[in-house]
């Protein structure tokens, strides 16, 4: 459990009611061919060929539940619209995890994260939201480009709880060069300061070789991100 006291089944009336407004269905877990790091059926898998174990990373500072089973992140912040897409799948053959509960949040272009009084966001919930999983274990959100602040490197904090018990705690990362064209454009370019390349980023170095980095792609009004998050 993390320091919050979140249960993975937590307020489970009102994620069910959530889910059904959401027209998320109970399924079974599907699983697909293969063992760990075996590629999975065709098909399967959002993001890269195969499913080694994420790492789990540190949860951060600025983590609490707004309790909003959202999409739409964003609340008007500025900033390029991102669709982050992320499957939450099992290490062991790669089976898709239908109805995980996913949490992500991150700071705005500014660098900063909503809801702390240090950070002079208390009460605003900005770049936070639940999603729980569909059928081939993805949770989708619409919300922004990370920003960036001094000593870390771009990242999105992703916290999942699965239906059996288990959760992950972990960060995923973006490609330096496209945060360089990214931070060249209003609003990020008004910042200065020490931002890092993920190599530098000892958290990012302490993931190992199994590191997420998002996969990325250019949309109509963006960009669009998926990651494969892979629970031993």
């Amino acid at each position: 459990m993390d320091s919050e006291g979140i249960r993975p089944d937590l307020d489970r009336r009102e994620m069910v009611r959530a889910a059904a407004a959401l027209g998320l269905m109970t399924v079974p877990i599907l699983a697909c061919a293969g063992k760990p790091p075996s590629a999975p059926a065709e098909g399967a898998l959002i993001a890269g060929t195969t499913c080694p174990a994420t790492p789990r990373q540190t949860e951060g500072p600025y983590y609490f539940d707004p309790r909003l089973v959202r999409a739409d992140l964003a609340e008007g912040r500025p900033g390029v619209p991102l669709r982050f897409r992320l499957q939450i799948v099992d290490a062991e053959g790669c089976a898709r995890m239908a109805r995980a509960r996913v949490d992500i949040w991150h700071c705005d272009a500014g660098g900063h994260y909503s809801g702390y009084d240090q950070e002079r966001t208390a009460g605003q919930t900005w770049l936070r939201g639940t999603q729980l999983t569909d059928a081939g274990g993805v949770a989708e959100f619409r919300t922004l480009y990370p920003g960036w602040y001094e000593g870390r490197a771009p990242h999105v904090h992703v916290k999942a709880w699965l239906p059996d018990g288990r959760e992950i705690i972990s960060q995923v990362y973006f490609p330096d060069a496209l945060s360089d064209r990214i931070y060249a454009q209003s609003p990020y370019s008004g910042r200065s300061g020490g931002r890092l390349r993920n190599a530098d980023d000892g958290i990012f170095r302490s993931a190992g070789d199994a590191v997420p980095i998002a996969e990325i792609k250019p949309v109509a009004d963006g960009y669009e991100a998926a990651i494969v998050v892979a629970l031993a």
